[in-house]
C-alpha cells in the first residue's frame, strides 16, 4: 500500500468513526470523503463499497471498549441474572427487525434509493424531526420520559426502536439518528435512547460487515489487509473520543446544532449533485 493510499484509508477512518454514532448520517460522509480524495479510483467502486461497510466494526469496537465493564457483566451474568438477561434479549429483540429487512431488501434499496435526492430528503427531513423532537423535549421538560436508563426499557421498547432503527437503511437518514430521536419520541430519556443505540449497533454493525465481507469475498486478497486493518484502527480511535465525548455532551445539551448541520449537508448534497462536483449516485 503506498502512502497515499495509507493516507486515504487513515481519513475515512477518521470520518467513518466520528460520524457513526453522532445522528448526522456516516454514509453520507463517507461519500462525501471518497469522492473527494478519489478513492474508488485507486480501490475500485465496489471493494471502496465493502470497504466502507467493514470499517465500521472499529467504530463498533469503541463501543466495546467503553462499555466493556456493562458488556462483560451481561455475559456472565446471563445464566442466572434477571438484569442481564433483560438487557440482552432487549438488544437481540432490537436488532432483528433490521438483519430481516437488510437481508430482504438491502439489494433494492442500494439500487433504488442512493441517489441524491433521496440523500438530500434525508438529511432535511430528518433535521426537521430532531428539532421537533427538541422542542416537544423543551416543552415537556423532564417528566415525559418513562424510561430514564436502558435498564428500565421493556421488550416493547425495544422492538420499537429496532423498527425505527431500520429508517437507518435509507440513505442519508442516519441509524444512530433514527434510533436516538426515536426512542426520545417512544419515551426514553436522551441517555438512555443514546446509550441503546450504542448496543444496538454492536450486532448491526457487525453483522452488517461481516456480511459484506462475506459477499464480496472473492474482490478481496491478502494484500488488502493493510488498507482495511488502517481505516479500522482510525475508525476504532476516532469512534472512541466520539463516543466518549458525545456521552458527556447529551447530559447538558440537546441535539438541535445537529440538525441544522443536518439541513445545510442536505443543500450541500443538491448543490453538489446539481453542479456535478460529487457522483453520489456511486
Amino acid at each position: 500500500m503506498d502512502t497515499l493510499l495509507f493516507f486515504k484509508a487513515v481519513l475515512m477512518g477518521i470520518v467513518e468513526g466520528l460520524t457513526e454514532f453522532l445522528p448526522i448520517s456516516s454514509t453520507g460522509h463517507l461519500i462525501l470523503a471518497g469522492s473527494l480524495l478519489d478513492f474508488q479510483s485507486n480501490v475500485g467502486a465496489d471493494k471502496a463499497k465493502v470497504f466502507d461497510i467493514a470499517i465500521q466494526s472499529g467504530a463498533i469496537f469503541a463501543i466495546v471498549l467503553v462499555y466493556w465493564q456493562r458488556l462483560r457483566d451481561t455475559v456472565t451474568g446471563l445464566g442466572s441474572e434477571p438484569k442481564a438477561q433483560r438487557f440482552a434479549l432487549n438488544v437481540i429483540v432490537g436488532f432483528l427487525p433490521a438483519a430481516i429487512l437488510g437481508l430482504l431488501f438491502g439489494k433494492l434499496i442500494k439500487t433504488h434509493l442512493f441517489n441524491a435526492p433521496v440523500v438530500a430528503s434525508a438529511f432535511i427531513v430528518g433535521g426537521l424531526i430532531i428539532l421537533w423532537a427538541e422542542r416537544r423535549a423543551t416543552k415537556a421538560g423532564t417528566s415525559h420520559y418513562r424510561v430514564e436508563t436502558v435498564d428500565d426499557m421493556s421488550l416493547l421498547d425495544a422492538l420499537k426502536v429496532g423498527c425505527i432503527q431500520c429508517l437507518g437503511m435509507i440513505p442519508g437518514t442516519s441509524r444512530s439518528g433514527a434510533t436516538i430521536i426515536g426512542g426520545m419520541f417512544l419515551g426514553l430519556s436522551r441517555k438512555a435512547s443514546t446509550e441503546f443505540s450504542f448496543f444496538l449497533g454492536i450486532p448491526t454493525l457487525v453483522g452488517a460487515g461481516l456480511y459484506s465481507l462475506y459477499k464480496e469475498r472473492e474482490l478481496l486478497s491478502a494484500d488488502d489487509l493493510p488498507l482495511f486493518g488502517v481505516g479500522l484502527a482510525f475508525s476504532f480511535l476516532s469512534a472512541w473520543v466520539c463516543v466518549r465525548w458525545l456521552l458527556r455532551y447529551v447530559a447538558t445539551h440537546n441535539f438541535v446544532p445537529f440538525a441544522w448541520y443536518r439541513i445545510a449537508f442536505g443543500i450541500l448534497v443538491l448543490v453538489s449533485a446539481h453542479q456535478g462536483w460529487i457522483s453520489w449516485a456511486e
